[in-house]
């Protein structure tokens, strides 16, 4: 009797542009994906998420750039919040396609591939190597998270489309502004690299999309303000929204999330999530 084939599947939550970096900077998060695929012989997708359970699945999709789903039945489970712009769709896309991938032993570009399912490189890039990464038009650059900085997110409950949050960006930017984000995003880049709290909190301002996409989650966005007198090195939005990242020592991150609890009471949620050294992973289970 052969045994079915099985793989575990355990993809990270990312967190893209880190303010001034517009598509280009992004991290991995402690919250994860979990797909487990199992050659059963017929199709299914089991799962308690409020996800679709046929072909139109992302997973199902990712994993079908490779190879047909028609064996295998898909279980999902993830802590990643959907719309929240922490990474949702570049974890289910990474994960379906890793799973192929492994399971036929393709050596695919996943890289690339789910850039192209994606749209855009930066989420992807932290799923798949974990860690900060910095997205160059065909290369990605890791660096490791500093010791002691963590990240604590505010969710809200209602969610905002992606694009609608890309219709709100402008087409054209001053030049002032685009400059201002160059040296941001530099300084950020610098104090992650050396694990200087000082700069990594300097380097957290953006004039590029955060002030354009403002009136889509103005709650959410007013906290940006408040990070500083709330004991946070500084905070961003989360991908296109509405999530607001506050970056924080390891030892001010207790009174922060107490702090931002009682502010969020009743519209958002409030986790407390690492990021994240460890990328997307594969297990063999048969």
């Amino acid at each position: 009797m052969t045994l079915a084939r099985r793989r575990l599947v355990r993809v990270p939550a990312s967190s893209a542009n880190l303010g001034p970096g517009f598509d280009v900077l992004a991290a991995a998060l402690q919250l994860h994906l979990e797909l487990e695929v199992v050659e059963t012989g017929h199709f299914a997708v089991v799962t308690e998420l409020e996800i679709p359970r046929d072909r139109t699945n992302l997973v199902v999709r990712a994993f079908e750039r490779l190879h047909d789903a028609g064996a295998f039945e898909f279980r999902i489970d993830s802590r990643i919040p959907l719309e929240g712009g922490l990474g949702s769709s570049a974890a289910a896309i990474v994960a379906g396609l890793l799973a192929a991938d492994h399971l036929f032993e393709l050596d695919a570009d996943v890289r690339a591939l789910a850039t192209e399912l994606e749209g855009h490189p930066d989420n992807v890039a932290a799923a798949l190597v974990g860690g900060f990464v910095i997205c160059q038009a065909t290369a990605v650059h890791r660096l490791e998270p500093p010791l002691g900085l963590e990240a604590v997110l505010v969710v809200p409950h209602d969610p905002v489309r992606t694009h609608e949050a890309r219709r709100a960006l402008p087409t054209h930017v001053a030049l002032g502004d685009a400059v201002f984000n160059v040296a941001e995003a530099a300084t950020l880049t610098l104090g992650l690299a050396t694990g200087d709290w000082e700069l990594i909190g300097q380097g957290l301002h953006d004039r590029l999309h955060q002030p354009h996409r403002a009136h889509l989650y103005p709650r959410a966005a007013a906290l940006l303000d408040d990070a500083r007198r709330l004991g946070a090195l500084g905070a961003t939005i989360s991908g296109a929204g509405p999530t607001v990242l506050f970056w924080c020592r390891y030892e001010n991150t207790g009174a922060v999330v107490a702090a931002l609890a009682r502010q969020a009471a009743g519209w958002a949620a409030v986790i407390r999530a690492p990021f994240e050294s460890e990328g997307a992973d594969v297990r063999a289970l048969g």
